[in-house]
């Protein structure tokens, strides 16, 4: 029979503790806390996968508490409750290396249950991921990373290029455009592919902890520091560091990280004792870094260092050529995994799909497909099983956008010129803002002006 996860609960008020033990405790094994003193004691006994804390406690505020739980070796999964819920506090929690933050006066248990098992499979994705003896399965090759527009086939020129080199490569692109899988393809396509791929991802972790995390730290090197903890540059030796969000580190990491990669030494928190360690980095960003350097928010001498190869990938609506072919190909990975018989889209879905602007870019793409796999009734997707703002039902051009979208008298394409028409009356024709309140570019719109005849317009 398979071990239940063990979740610690702390909160002051009994009967929300009470209350929380009787709704978890048929899935999870639960241990309750009174107060931060209490809850230090436990965590100091006893290995926990999930704490579930409050915000205002008695002795110590909830952040602390979490501050303290992930410099654990093994931390758990922490989600922060509070009655008193701000963008302020939200931000905070993130940075002290929270999972996840709920606000206690919306609390649902069926929402605070997905939650909670959504944070235990990104841990052991991560767990995975750090393993010494991870070996990556064919799934990660570049072979299967699609892409046949013109811009994917120069990424993929460059990786083949790159992978056998012990050089950094710099990744740069919108969220969702893959970089962690072309990270991926370069450390499996190089002669470390049978030594480990760590990867960090730095805006998720405050920067004390991404310090520890990164150079491990010594006993007693700080508050909470109750062993000696490995970091990922020497869990990650003889193959490859993955650092994503590489423009979130502070200036006191760049300058130890801009050593380490001049000099492959580096000392633990807590330490003197100089050690070394073969690692190639990869680092990845969606922030313009030279715009930081002239800004004087990311140093110049670790910019040149990351960047000496750069590989810019491009968003989903600069290689649209490649959506057909993604949408194919996550259609059969959702019908496979959710058991269906969805074999095709109907005629007018792929459109749909190619007029959409996916500023979420491929990995909004999958989850609109994963959606209208699990929705759709028959062998073919149509229309009403994508989301809202794929079908046009929801665009940045309002209420009036959405009232001409939903007519049933109008077709696709005469909707769409309406929308055209509405926009440019709006901006008294200005084309560039036409163009953003209808969330595409300039020169998408001059094609549509000439499509339908609307030049002079």
């Amino acid at each position: 029979m398979t071990e239940q996860p063990t979740l610690l609960i702390v909160d002051d008020e009994k009967p929300t503790r009470d209350g929380l033990r009787a709704a978890l405790e048929d899935r999870y094994d639960v241990y309750v806390a009174e107060d931060a003193q209490a809850a230090f004691g436990l965590l100091e006994r006893e290995r926990f996968d999930v704490m579930l804390t409050d915000f205002r406690l008695p002795n110590e505020d909830g952040l602390k508490l979490i501050t303290r739980a992930k410099s654990l070796s093994k931390p758990p999964v922490c989600i922060l409750m509070t009655a008193y819920g701000s963008e302020e506090i939200a931000v905070e929690a993130m940075k002290r290396g929270a999972d996840d933050y709920i606000a206690k006066g919306r609390l649902q248990i069926d929402e605070l249950e997905m939650r909670i098992a959504r944070a235990l499979r990104q841990q052991k994705l991560e767990v995975e991921n750090v393993s010494l003896h991870q070996q990556l399965d064919a799934k990660f090759g570049l072979e299967n990373i699609i892409g046949q527009s013109l811009a994917m086939q120069e990424v993929f020129e460059i990786v083949q290029q790159v992978a056998p080199a012990r050089t950094t490569v710099l990744l740069q692109g919108q969220s969702g455009t893959g970089k962690e899988l072309i990270a991926k393809a370069i450390h499996q396509l190089s002669p470390r592919a049978k030594h480990p791929l760590v990867s960090v991802h730095c805006a998720a972790l405050s920067p004390a902890l991404l310090e520890s995390e990164l150079f491990g730290h010594e006993k007693g090197a700080f508050t909470g520091a109750h062993e000696r903890r490995i970091g990922r540059i020497e869990q990650a030796q003889g193959g490859t560091l993955f650092l994503d969000e590489i423009g979130e580190i502070d200036a006191a990491i760049q300058i130890k990280l801009l050593r380490f990669l001049g000099e492959r030494t580096y000392e633990r928190v807590g330490s003197n004792k100089t050690l070394t360690a073969d690692v190639r980095l990869i680092a990845a960003t969606n922030k313009n870094l030279e715009a930081m350097v002239q800004a004087g928010t990311f140093r110049e001498d670790l910019f040149f260092r990351l960047s000496v190869v750069p590989i810019k990938l491009p968003s989903l609506r600069e290689r649209a050529g490649d959506v057909p072919l993604l949408a194919q190909n996550f259609l059969r990975e959702f019908a496979k995994e959710n058991d269906k018989t969805v074999k095709d889209f109907a005629p007018d879905v792929l459109d749909l799909l190619m007029k959409h602007a996916w500023p979420g870019n491929v990995r909004e793409l999958r989850s609109a497909i994963e959606r209208a796999v699990v929705l759709c009734r028959g062998e073919k997707i149509t229309a009403r099983d994508l989301p809202e703002s794929v079908r046009g039902l929801v665009t940045p051009g309002g209420s009036e956008a959405r009232r001409i979208l939903a007519r049933n008298d109008l077709t696709m394409a005469e909707a769409e010129k309406q929308m055209i028409i509405r926009a440019l009356e709006d901006t008294k024709g200005h084309r560039t803002r036409a163009a953003q309140i209808l969330g595409i570019s300039r020169r998408t719109l001059h094609r549509k002006l000439h499509t339908y005849q609307l030049e002079n317009h």
